[in-house]
């Protein structure tokens, strides 16, 4: 019971900072992740906001997932209707930056948060999110995790571009960013089953599943970290030196 009230705090702590990321990206106009690229240029094109055009896209991208199989978690669902809703709360309370550098301090904090806010939602263990699990589930199919990744996220790229959408040195940095940052955080944040036994001491190795790409950098990124939820029977072990504790 205990566990899984964590489980379900750090979730939702995690699915509500993220979209406080998605909010101080946006408020930058320095440039959005790919799906928030489409997401605004979507929201310029058509109407509505951003955060119902969050919902919106997730919810059709999890229909993709019947024919691949793929199982949505408690988390699948909770990412699907509070990203977008905590994205357009945020989007309400924070001020507009005012000066470059007030633009370039919310671009660094969106980044971090975000990074910060996958190790909590991932980390839980219920469920990888909407556009994710589409990847996984491709690239279950036979297909590479990394070009599947990329084919998806360059094609919301493109199209959210078109529709209006920010591209700009933000884009660029979150992509190189946001999966380093997961690499650091998740191994932090992911909560062990019953059961699994004392934790280590500080500076003893400790195993981390990583797939061969992740969500939404080149890294080997966040998405290769949803896939955690798989079994260890489908993807590579790489070990991580445990991060040390304070």
């Amino acid at each position: 019971m205990a566990l899984m009230a964590r489980r379900l705090f750090q979730l939702y702590a995690g699915l509500a900072l993220y979209g406080f990321g998605i909010a101080l990206q946006v408020a930058s106009t320095l440039g959005n992740d790919p799906w928030d690229v489409f997401h605004e240029g979507l929201a310029r094109r058509f109407g509505l906001t951003i955060g119902l055009w969050i919902i919106i896209t997730g919810a059709v991208v999890m229909l993709a997932w019947i024919p691949l199989r793929q199982r949505p978690g408690l988390g699948t669902i909770s990412n699907v209707v509070l990203v977008g809703a905590f994205a357009d709360l945020f989007l309400w309370l924070l001020p507009e930056p005012g000066s470059p550098a007030a633009r370039w301090a919310f671009l660094i904090a969106a980044i971090v948060v975000s990074g910060f806010a996958t190790g909590c939602y991932i980390g839980a263990g219920l469920g990888p999110g909407p556009r994710d699990g589409l990847m996984t589930g491709l690239a279950a199919r036979g297909h590479s995790l990394r070009v599947v990744r990329t084919g998806i996220e360059l094609t919301v790229l493109t199209l959210g571009f078109l529709l209006g959408g920010t591209v700009g040195v933000g884009t660029l940095l979150y992509a190189l960013a946001i999966g380093p940052l997961a690499h650091v955080f998740l191994p932090m944040l992911r909560i062990g089953e019953p059961g699994a036994g004392p934790a280590r001491p500080s500076g003893e190795a400790v195993t981390v599943t990583v797939p061969a790409a992740a969500a939404e950098a080149p890294r080997e990124d966040a998405l290769e970290q949803e896939s955690l939820e798989k079994g260890p029977e489908d993807r590579p072990e790489e070990t991580l030196p445990e991060p040390a504790r304070g």
